[in-house]
C-alpha cells in the first residue's frame, strides 16, 4: 500500500523532536507504524486524509503547527463537507500526531489543543420504516441483490463485513426451534462473530449458493456476493445496489448500505429483542469471555426478531 506522506530532511525539525528517543526513521515510517493493525478500509481511509492534509499544508510530520490544522478545517469547510466528514479527516491527523508523539517522533503533540467539529445526531433521519424495507425488499431484481438487501438488514452487517464474507463464513444451524444457518462475520478491530439468520433468509443463502456452484463458484473461498469478474463485490457496487434499490423503490433519501444496519437495529428493538443482543449481534462491544462460548453457536439473535 502507497501511504507516502509529504517528508523534508530531519534536521529541519529541530525545534520539535529529538528522533533519537523513537525508531520512526521518517514520516513515512511512522504513518506505516500507525497504520499496523488497522483495517484494510480504514487504512485507505486514514492514507487518503492524511495525504490530503500534508499535501494542503505543503510541510511535514515534524513542522507542522496549530496554523496548519486550523487552515486545513477552513478549507475543508469552504468545500462544504458534511460536519461528520469534517470531524473524521482531523481525527485521523489528530490521531497520527497523537501516535508520533506517543513514540518519541515529535516533541510535543500539537493536534491535542484542536477540538473535533461537533456532530449532530441525526440517527433519526437514517432509520427507514418498516414499510420502506417492504418496499425495497419486493422489488423484482436479480438474486444475488435482493440477497445482498436482505442480509444487510437481517444480519445488520457493515458493508466491509459482507465485502470479505465467503462461504467459509456460512453454515448450517438446527436451533430448538427450526433449522437455519449462521454467519460470522469480521468486524472493527478484526473482532469475529456469529449471527443467527431468520430461516427465509437462510433458504435463500442456500438457493443462491446452489446457482453460485453450478455456476462454478460457491466454494469455500468464493465470495458470497461476486462481481460479473468472479472476485467479491466492492464497497462502491454493494453502495450502488443500494441506492438504486431505493431509487426504484420510489424512496427519497440518500440511502446507504449503513441505513440496513440502523433499521436492524431500530425495528428488532421495537419488535423486543433485548437490547443487549441487538448490540452483541450488530457487535458494538466486545463480548466476555463466557459470551464467546454461547455466542460462537447461537441460539438466538435479534434477525429473528426481525419480520423478514
Amino acid at each position: 500500500m502507497n501511504s507516502k506522506v509529504p517528508t523534508k530532511r530531519d534536521q529541519r525539525a529541530g525545534n520539535n523532536a529529538p528522533q533519537a528517543m523513537s525508531s520512526a526513521r521518517s514520516d513515512d515510517h511512522v504513518v506505516q507504524l500507525w497504520l499496523r493493525g488497522k483495517s484494510e478500509n480504514s487504512r485507505d481511509a486514514y492514507v487518503r486524509d492524511v495525504s490530503a492534509f500534508f499535501a494542503h499544508s505543503g510541510t511535514d510530520l515534524l513542522l507542522v503547527k496549530l496554523e496548519h490544522l486550523w487552515a486545513w478545517d477552513e478549507n475543508l469547510r469552504r468545500d462544504g463537507l458534511a460536519v461528520s466528514t469534517r470531524a473524521r479527516k482531523l481525527a485521523a491527523v489528530k490521531s497520527l500526531l497523537s501516535f508520533a508523539h506517543r513514540i518519541g517522533y515529535t516533541g510535543f503533540n500539537v493536534g491535542a489543543a484542536v477540538s473535533l467539529p461537533r456532530i449532530p445526531d441525526m440517527l433519526a433521519q437514517r432509520i427507514l420504516s418498516e414499510e420502506e424495507l417492504g418496499q425495497i425488499l419486493a422489488l423484482d431484481m436479480p438474486m444475488r441483490n435482493r440477497l445482498l438487501l436482505r442480509l444487510f438488514y437481517a444480519s445488520g452487517a457493515r458493508v466491509s463485513e459482507l465485502v470479505s464474507l465467503q462461504w467459509k463464513h456460512v453454515s448450517a444451524r438446527t436451533t430448538r426451534d427450526h433449522v437455519s444457518g449462521q454467519i460470522t462475520v469480521v468486524g472493527k478491530g478484526d473482532k469475529a462473530r456469529n449471527v443467527l439468520l431468520a430461516a427465509s433468509v437462510w433458504k435463500d443463502l442456500q438457493v443462491w449458493q446452489a446457482e453460485e456452484l453450478q455456476a462454478g463458484y460457491g466454494q469455500a473461498s468464493h465470495a458470497v456476493f461476486r462481481s460479473s469478474r468472479g472476485g467479491p463485490l466492492s464497497r462502491q457496487q454493494m453502495w450502488r445496489i443500494v441506492k438504486a434499490a431505493t431509487r426504484a423503490a420510489g424512496i427519497d433519501k440518500d440511502v446507504s448500505p449503513h441505513w440496513l444496519r440502523h433499521a436492524h437495529a431500530s425495528h428488532a428493538l421495537d419488535h423486543g429483542a433485548p437490547t443487549h443482543l441487538v448490540k452483541e449481534t450488530l457487535g458494538h462491544k466486545s463480548l466476555t469471555t463466557t459470551s464467546k462460548y454461547s455466542h460462537a453457536r447461537p441460539d438466538d439473535s435479534s434477525s429473528t426478531y426481525l419480520d423478514i
